[in-house]
């Protein structure tokens, strides 16, 4: 493996693994488009290899950082409901992924950056802003 593509690999993985640490955000925000982008891979290519690294145990030390700050701040994390959010994620992303892979790479494109797109205006409140610019006018 060249060491390029090594340097970069780590480089990607580093900015989504402390991306997801900092803010919670799921690392394919991160390592999908990183991926398309710097080493290109295709759209399917990027998302099942950010998937595969879900697979291993790599958020498990954030996670406990998370898990005992809660408890020290007295707001515990609930592990039922961790639970329950795996279950339905474990389902969700067999059936997810089954729909991905039969979707058209140009198409999954658009539909990560739409997804990406409003998850960022909501968060950034644009859509409150919008509603009340347009009330302003009528």
């Amino acid at each position: 493996m060249a060491t390029q593509l090594i340097i970069t690999a780590v480089l990607i993985g580093l900015a989504a693994g402390m991306l997801s640490g900092l803010v919670g955000v799921g690392g394919g925000i991160i390592m999908v488009p990183a991926l398309v982008f710097f080493m290109n891979y295709t759209q399917h290519q990027a998302q099942g290899t950010s998937l595969a690294v879900l697979t291993l145990p790599v958020v498990i030390l954030a996670s406990l950082s998370y898990y005992y700050y809660c408890q020290k701040e007295g707001t515990p994390i609930d592990l039922k409901i961790v639970g329950l959010l795996c279950a339905g994620f474990i389902v969700g992303a067999y059936f997810g992924s089954k729909l991905a892979v039969s979707i058209d790479q140009e198409l999954m494109k658009k539909i990560f950056a739409v997804i990406l797109f409003y998850t960022a205006f909501k968060m950034l409140h644009w859509d409150e802003a919008i509603v009340k610019w347009v009330k302003s006018i009528f």
